[in-house]
């Protein structure tokens, strides 16, 4: 038995993350895969999506996932129906990873770059969640994790709609922490 088998396991369990082929994302599915867990991810890239997976296959870890892109409301019904697939209408665990950062001076950015980054990061989790919640409500033990970012919580130059963004994912998780926690 390895070392990650005698601390815990996520044998059994189930875990979608999006945008998990780079960065914070591809850590999270390595993560979870790892202690056992099978896990669903998407990407825009398709190329970068089915080297990971095999990739992930090549390490022994159940990943499977799909291209989606999380700006398009279709898109992400269709990758929640392909989860529903995947794992019997069960979800354990939600990983609301992917977001996207533009950097200007506030009077530089425009209504097409506030409009791209609040659907990325926070629209697209918000209705995953909604999407995903009869989903988690069904594993009988689910959890929704969200990734936010230090801007967030404190000010930092050239990111005023990141940060917006940020810390109103902070306050979305709050509120469901409140309203769907037992």
């Amino acid at each position: 038995m390895g070392c990650r088998e005698q601390r815990w396991s996520l044998k059994g369990m189930t875990a979608l993350v999006t945008g998990g082929t780079r960065g914070i994302g591809f850590a999270i599915v390595e993560e979870l895969a790892g202690f056992g867990a099978r896990v669903y991810t998407c990407s825009r890239n398709e190329k970068e999506l089915n080297e990971r997976i095999k990739e992930w296959e090549g390490k022994g870890f159940s990943v499977s996932g799909s291209v989606c892109d999380l700006s398009s409301q279709d898109d992400r019904e269709k990758l929640i129906g392909s989860v529903t697939s995947a794992f019997d209408g069960k979800l354990n665990i939600l990983v609301n990873n992917a977001a996207t950062v533009t950097l200007r001076k506030f009077v530089d950015y425009t209504p097409e770059d506030y409009s791209l980054i609040m659907n990325a990061n926070l629209h697209s989790p918000f209705h995953l969640c909604q999407l995903a919640h009869p989903l988690l409500k069904a594993s009988g033990n689910g959890n929704i994790v969200f990734i936010s970012s230090v801007a967030g919580l404190v000010a930092l130059p050239m990111l005023s709609v990141y940060s917006a963004s940020k810390g109103a994912i902070n306050q979305l998780t709050r509120n469901l922490a409140c309203e769907w926690a037992k």
